[in-house]
């Protein structure tokens, strides 16, 4: 298994970084996550932070050195974070429990299944083209797909930061997981919080991905998303991959990779099969309660009476919150 990699988080014009951003892998598993806490305050930082260190644990006791059932355990690992953040609240006596949106793609045996809560996306492309976005579990997005609203008014609608699903919130979320999409040699995955993808257009994200390694494609994607949004700017994180296969040889071949992609190019093939890599801090985290039974086609589950009462529930909390900060 083999790819590039490269991650990079700004601040931008907010008094505290609340995204987080990471990956672990085996020999023969990669995972990708990352999470942008809800509320303008320091504990969605602390969501997002328990989130990443949840995932990635559960991921280094699974992935053995792959990880069974993709699907199920994505969507076992978002809920445990849902449900370790409650706990973390619960054992520091928080006044309101913290949320964050999520994001986390994993790719074994060249395949990638990913899954998602709120509006941090995962962009999957290739030669150019965007095979797969994620759907953010917002309300403009949910007029969208009623025909009520239209896809150009995703960056400009009055709704369009009104979320109905994250971690965190009173109720379980509703994970999203996408099905197994066939990898091949080049294609990109990008992650990225709202802080980018509300600045950049979805052409100008595959232009500049396209024409650049990825270790020069995302700190210029940054650059333009600060620019663009100016002194207001959100915080601005992105998490990117050029997926190389099982082999150099297999996939691309080392002539056609630039030396600045080669040169950061990350190959586990003679790694042992127990050993754990990961950028993701290795605080412990609570101990996790049982884990409820799996939602298949949970997010279809929303009504209008749901998205409307999950957006008044995470709005009214984090109102709450920020007024208890002041």
């Amino acid at each position: 298994m083999q790819f590039s990699v490269y991650q990079e988080s700004h601040i931008g014009g907010r008094k505290v970084n609340q995204d987080r951003m990471g990956y672990s892998f085996t020999r023969d598993a990669l995972l990708l996550v990352l999470a942008d806490g809800m509320g303008g305050h320091l504990r969605g930082e602390i969501a997002a932070t328990v989130a990443l260190q949840t995932i990635s644990s559960l991921f280094q006791q699974q992935a053995t050195p792959y990880v069974k059932k993709p699907q199920r355990f994505l969507e076992e690992a978002l809920l445990a974070a849902h449900r370790d953040i409650h706990r973390y609240r619960a054992e520091h006596d928080l006044p309101e429990t913290p949320r964050t949106t999520i994001v986390a793609c994993l790719i074994q045996h060249n395949t990638a299944t990913w899954a998602h809560c709120g509006d941090s996306r995962l962009y999957w492309m290739r030669e150019g083209q965007i095979l797969a976005r994620t759907r953010d579990h917002s309300h403009v997005e949910s007029l969208i797909a009623k025909g009520l609203a239209q896809p150009s008014e995703r960056a400009t609608h009055p709704d369009r930061n009104k979320l109905y699903n994250c971690l965190g919130a009173d109720s379980l979320p509703k994970v999203e997981i996408s099905g197994a999409a066939g990898m091949l040699p080049g294609d990109l995955m990008l992650l990225c919080s709202d802080g980018l993808w509300s600045m950049l257009p979805d052409e100008e994200l595959v232009r500049r991905l396209r024409s650049q390694t990825v270790v020069r494609a995302v700190p210029d994607l940054l650059q333009a998303a600060l620019g663009a949004a100016g002194s207001a700017s959100d915080n601005v994180t992105a998490l990117a991959i050029m997926w190389q296969g099982s082999s150099l040889v297999d996939g691309m071949g080392a002539s056609t990779l630039a030396a600045a992609e080669l040169s950061t190019v990350i190959s586990t093939e003679a790694l042992p099969q127990n050993l754990h890599s990961t950028t993701i801090n290795s605080a412990p985290v609570p101990e996790r309660a049982p884990a409820p039974a799996p939602q298949p086609d949970a997010v279809d589950a929303f009504d209008d009476d749901e998205i409307e009462k999950a957006i008044a529930e995470i709005r009214g909390a984090i109102e709450k919150s920020t007024q208890i900060l002041k």
